[in-house]
């Protein structure tokens, strides 16, 4: 079974080309029933593993859709799916567009997406997704069974997200405030949600995030990002930028690259944030040929 790894601003995934139907996935394990009798029984975990597997933040599948270019199927290193990641996005657009595909309308767990690929040729591509609408968010004072001051936002954007704005991001425990969150607020449970950390930053904000699934902190969320904009704005914080039409865009610093989120809010009379877009690279990093693990 052949693997390809990509990685968006740090947040890195395996991918494999599913479109011939030879993969199937039950319980966080993959059946490969490749040609001639090649077969393979691989847990996602396994693989995910940095130490033992290959390392990556999750994988994905790039699968037939009746409707659309493709169909994106997401599971976290810990073999967890149903839910949609921006960083993954824009890397199986990324992979899409390696293996030949020139039109990027897909559908994802949450829905419909469409993207465009902003630069030609290399190993990087500057990707520019259209995320779901955000109609769905709240602010909480404070959370139920949370230790930790924990005032901030939830919104769900295509994967539950808890935002929290917090001066001095540098030297905050983002591992055990997320995970104080992640499990015990009373509100975000049975699901639980990712944890960003949010502050304002030379005409930008830069983000930390505790991933679920992943259990950890990583160097980028794509799905956290649009979140993270999205509760600034709400928060009063000025974008980078807005025009005439009353879209605004953030400029957002994860811990290595530069991001950008651009939404129109409360368009059309409608409570919410729409036409979002997440803009960022997405780089190939290598392939892999999996035998056995």
């Amino acid at each position: 079974m052949k693997l390809y790894k990509y990685q968006g601003a740090g947040n890195d995934f395996l991918i494999a080309d599913n479109r011939n139907g030879c993969i199937t996935e039950k319980d966080g394990v993959l059946f490969y029933a490749g040609p001639e009798g090649a077969a393979l029984e691989v847990r996602i975990s396994d693989i995910c593993d940095r130490r033992y597997g290959i390392g990556a933040d999750g994988l994905m599948l790039l699968e037939k859709s009746p409707d659309h270019d493709f169909h994106m199927t997401y599971f976290n290193s810990d073999g967890s799916g149903g839910m949609m990641c921006g960083n993954g996005g824009r890397c199986i657009v990324a992979f899409a567009a390696d293996m030949g595909l020139a039109n990027f309308d897909f559908d994802a767990a949450d829905g419909f997406h469409t993207a465009q690929i902003l630069n030609v040729g290399g190993k990087t591509k500057i990707v520019r997704l259209k995320m779901k609408d955000v109609l769905e968010y709240a602010e909480y004072e404070r959370l139920t069974g949370v230790e930790v001051p924990s005032s901030g936002w939830f919104l769900e954007t295509g994967t539950r997200h808890y935002v929290r704005h917090v001066e001095g991001l540098d030297a905050y425990d983002i591992v055990s405030e997320g995970r104080d969150i992640r499990y015990n607020a009373q509100e975000l449970k049975p699901v639980g949600a990712n944890v960003n950390f949010v502050e304002p930053c030379s005409g930008a904000i830069k983000v930390r995030t505790y991933e679920k699934g992943v259990e950890d902190e990583t160097f980028a969320c794509g799905t956290g990002i649009v979140a993270s904009a999205i509760a600034s704005y709400m928060k009063g914080i000025l974008p980078s930028s807005a025009d005439n039409a009353g879209r605004v865009r953030y400029d957002v610093m994860a811990k290595k690259d530069r991001l950008a989120v651009d939404f129109v809010p409360n368009a059309s009379d409608a409570t919410g944030f729409h036409d979002v877009w997440l803009t960022g690279p997405a780089t190939y990093v290598a392939e892999i040929l999996l035998s056995d693990i």
